[in-house]
């Protein structure tokens, strides 16, 4: 049984990394106290390492050890030890580059179907959906393919922002790049807003967070979604 947290982002403002999650993580991870964690992302082009100890610091917190898929010679046997599994935010293309390179992408979805516990945040939350074609990210490299995890029936578009309709930007508003992504695709989308993240035990998808996310399906109206809704797309 399916058993992940889907969050928009790792740190809110004015909050630490992932502070907002811990006793939501405590909750998922309660059966092990080692994580895998994968840095491949790289946010701002850091180093494994240099990620790997950001979240080591911050499960500390929460009692738990962090394990870079980085340190093992093969990260297959790594992902086929793990008890439970974070992946991080930073570039969905160079990720997804990565988890395909590396051939872990299908045992890694295999292994969340069967329930091993699992967070993503930002482009870790991406990789959940069925393509990772409503990433926010530049495409700095070029993956082997587009499809991904399809652990949730759907697609996600993290750090959902609405327009600001005091703002000066004339570029295209996140509904407007959703817009342009269902004249190609049918895949619903849903618009996931800073501080908020999907609950997923089995086949139930529950969105928490204080906030409502945005629901967007083609040839459909965009709809808002409370928080505590149950994510239902047919």
């Amino acid at each position: 049984m399916k058993n992940l947290v889907v969050a928009s982002t790792s740190t809110l403002h004015g909050s630490g990394y992932l502070e907002y999650l811990y006793e939501t993580l405590e909750e998922l991870f309660r059966s092990t106290k080692k994580v895998l964690f994968v840095p491949y992302a790289r946010p701002g082009g850091i180093s494994h390492e240099e990620y790997t100890e950001i979240a080591a610091k911050s499960f500390k917190k929460i009692d738990k050890e962090i394990i870079g898929i980085h340190s093992y010679k093969n990260p297959l046997v790594a992902l086929q030890e793990a008890k439970g599994i974070f992946i991080g935010g930073g570039n969905t293309f160079v990720l997804v580059s990565q988890l395909y390179h590396f051939g872990v992408m299908a045992p890694l979805r295999d292994m969340l179907f069967e329930g091993v516990p699992y967070l993503g945040t930002s482009a870790g939350s991406n990789i959940c959906g069925l393509t990772m074609q409503t990433t926010n990210d530049m495409p700095i490299v070029y993956p082997p393919s587009f499809k991904t995890l399809g652990v949730i029936p759907f697609n996600l578009n993290p750090h959902y922002l609405d327009p600001d309709p005091q703002s000066t930007h004339m570029g295209e508003t996140r509904e407007t790049r959703i817009k342009e992504f269902h004249t190609q695709n049918s895949i619903p989308v849903l618009g996931l807003r800073e501080g908020s993240w999907l609950r997923v035990k089995g086949d139930v998808i529950v969105l928490e967070g204080k906030f409502n996310a945005r629901s967007f399906e083609k040839g459909k109206e965009p709809i808002e979604m409370a928080a505590g809704s149950f994510i239902n797309y047919l």
